[in-house]
C-alpha cells in the first residue's frame, strides 16, 4: 500500500509539473457584440468582415492563436445591452469583447467590461465617455471619439469655408449630441455661431418639420449627424426639400460612409470629415481595399477599417506575450504601445486608449469619399474626465 501511495504521489507530481509546463491555451475567445439587424446592420457586418480579413492575412490566427468566435446581435438596443454583454462575458467566458456601433449600447458594454475586468475593444461607437470618465486599463478603441471628426469639421466650416452661422441636426442620443457639441466647439472657436440645435428621437426619420425649420432659420451651413439608413433618408430629404442648393450640408463621415450608392446624386459634392477616406493611396490601404473587395465582393468603408484595426490591436497585445493570455498586464502594455500600420495611415493610442490620428477632409465624388486634404493632423481626443 505504501509503495502504491508513493507511486500515485509521484504520478500526481509529474502530472502537476507537466501541467505547469504546458503552453497557454491555444485559443483566444472573442465575443462579437455588434448590430446584425436594424439600422446599423451593414455596419456590424463590415466591422466583422474587417476583423476576419486581418486574421485571414495572418494565417487565420491572431498572435499565433486560433480564434473562437461568440456572436450576439445587440440590435442597437441599449435596454438589452447589459444582458447581451453578460451572455458573452459570464456564459461564454470570452477573453475579449469586441463591440459596438451604437454609443448607448457601448456605454453598457463598458460598464460590464469594467465590472468583470474583461478586455473591451470598441471598433466604432464614439461615445466620448468611453475614453473619458469611463476610461480604464482594459478598455480600448480603434475608431474615434465623437468629438474628433466633429471638432475638425467645425474648424473647417468656419476657417476654410468662411461660414458665420450654422444649424445642427441629429438623433437625440449620445453619439449625436456629442457630435454636434464637438462641431460647435470647433466652429465657435474659429468665430462661427451655432444658432439652433435640432434633434429627433433615434432612429426616427421624419425630417420634414425640421427641414422647414432650417429653411426658416436660413443659416450659412448645416451640420448633421446620422448614419446607416437614417443618413440615406436625411441626405435625400435635404436635397428634395431644395435646401441643398441654398445651404451647404456638412457632417462627420458617417453621413456618407457606406451610404453613397443609396444616396445617389443627393450626396454629390458634400464635404465630410473622418479618419479615413476612399483611396488614401498608401500601400497598406491599396492592399486592404483589393483584399477586401476580392474576399467579400464589396468595397470597404471606415467600419471595415475599424474592424481590421481591432484585430490588429489585439494581435499586437498577443504578440507581446507570445499568446499567453495569463500575462494580462504585459498584454495590455503591448496594446498601449502599439503603432498600427493601418489603411487609414499610421496611428497610436492616447493615454486614455483612444486613437491619435489624422482627420481627413473628404468630398463626395460619385460613389467615393475622395480625399481633399488633412483637416486635423494627429488629432487627440481631450479625454475629459479620464483618471487613468
Amino acid at each position: 500500500m505504501k509503495r502504491i501511495t508513493l507511486v500515485a504521489a509521484a504520478t500526481l507530481a509529474l502530472a502537476a509539473g507537466s501541467a505547469l509546463a504546458q503552453p497557454a491555451a491555444d485559443k483566444v475567445k472573442v465575443g462579437l457584440m455588434l448590430p446584425y439587424s436594424g439600422t446599423y446592420a451593414a455596419l456590424g457586418t463590415a466591422i466583422e468582415n474587417g476583423f476576419r480579413l486581418y486574421m485571414q492575412e495572418n494565417g487565420g490566427k491572431l498572435g499565433g492563436k486560433t480564434v473562437e468566435f461568440f456572436k450576439v446581435d445587440d440590435e442597437s438596443d441599449p435596454a438589452k445591452a447589459v444582458e447581451n454583454a453578460n451572455k458573452l462575458v459570464k456564459r461564454d467566458n470570452v477573453d475579449v469583447l469586441v463591440g459596438t456601433v451604437h454609443s448607448g449600447v457601448v456605454m453598457a458594454m463598458a460598464k460590464v467590461a469594467k465590472d468583470n475586468n474583461t478586455l473591451l475593444i470598441v471598433p466604432n461607437a464614439g461615445a466620448d465617455a468611453v475614453t473619458g470618465p469611463m476610461c480604464g486599463p482594459n478598455i480600448f478603441r480603434t475608431s474615434f471619439s465623437n468629438w474628433q471628426p466633429a471638432y475638425a469639421m467645425g474648424v473647417v466650416a468656419a476657417e476654410q469655408q468662411k461660414h458665420k452661422t450654422a444649424v445642427t441636426i441629429t438623433w437625440k442620443y449620445a453619439a449625436g449630441e456629442e457630435s454636434v457639441k464637438g462641431f460647435k466647439e470647433g466652429f465657435e472657436a474659429k468665430g462661427g455661431k451655432v444658432v439652433k440645435e435640432l434633434n429627433l428621437p433615434f432612429p426616427g426619420v421624419e425630417f420634414q418639420a425640421l427641414l422647414t425649420e432650417i429653411a426658416s432659420t436660413r443659416p450659412d451651413a448645416v451640420y448633421a449627424f446620422f448614419a446607416g439608413g437614417g443618413a440615406v433618408k436625411f441626405v435625400k430629404d435635404y436635397d428634395a426639400s431644395g435646401l441643398k442648393a441654398r445651404i451647404p450640408l456638412y457632417g462627420p463621415g458617417f453621413l456618407t460612409d457606406g451610404t453613397l450608392e443609396a444616396q445617389g446624386s443627393s450626396a454629390a459634392g458634400m464635404l465630410t470629415t473622418l479618419h479615413y477616406a476612399d483611396e488614401l493611396n498608401n500601400p497598406v490601404d491599396r492592399q486592404f481595399r483589393l483584399a477586401y473587395a476580392k474576399t467579400f465582393k464589396l468595397q470597404p468603408d471606415v467600419y471595415a477599417v475599424q474592424g481590421y484595426d481591432a484585430a490588429q490591436l489585439l494581435a499586437a497585445g498577443l504578440n507581446a506575450v507570445k499568446g499567453d493570455l495569463s500575462k494580462r498586464d504585459a498584454l495590455v502594455k503591448g496594446m498601449e504601445s502599439a503603432r498600427l500600420n493601418s489603411p487609414r495611415g499610421t496611428w497610436t493610442l492616447s493615454k486614455a486608449h483612444n486613437p491619435v490620428q489624422d482627420i481627413y477632409l473628404r468630398k463626395v465624388d460619385g460613389n467615393a469619399n475622395k480625399l481633399v486634404g488633412v483637416a486635423a493632423k494627429q488629432l487627440a481626443d481631450p479625454a475629459r474626465g479620464c483618471r487613468m
